[in-house]
């Protein structure tokens, strides 16, 4: 059974930073996609950040520069480093990952109503909140 954990979620003032991490169990493919995903109240859920197995990336461009998705095979954790935050970085932060997702790199600066389904990764996790203050 596959699980992902989303921690590091907290309220910090406007420039700071947080370290989202997402640890997994029961995921063990050599080849996946994993991503990050946040949505803010009422709006709708937007990729963030997605990496493929070979360590491809690519990010939203509301973050570029500023988030780094990561991966500690070690660990079966994947990390968002996030720095220079804004107030409009406030959302719920979700982790998701699939052994065979074929537009990981694509998510990143897309919207969709539908959530998790609407996106349809396999395995999401439950969400950490981040609030930034001005």
């Amino acid at each position: 059974q596959v699980q992902l954990v989303e921690s590091g979620g907290g309220s910090v003032e406007a420039g700071g930073s947080l370290r989202l991490s997402c640890a997994t169990s029961g995921f063990t493919y050599s080849h996946y996609c994993m991503a990050w995903f946040r949505q803010a109240p009422g709006k709708e859920r937007e990729g963030v950040a997605g990496l493929e197995s070979d360590g491809t990336t690519n990010y939203a461009d509301s973050v570029k520069g500023r988030f780094t998705i990561s991966k500690d095979n070690a660990k079966n954790t994947l990390h968002l480093q996030m720095n220079r935050l804004k107030p409009e970085d406030t959302g719920e932060y979700y982790c998701a990952a699939d052994p065979a997702y074929r537009w990981c790199l694509i998510v990143p600066n897309t919207r969709h109503s539908g959530g998790s389904s609407g996106y349809g990764l396999d395995y999401w996790g439950k969400g950490t909140l981040v609030t930034i203050s001005s």
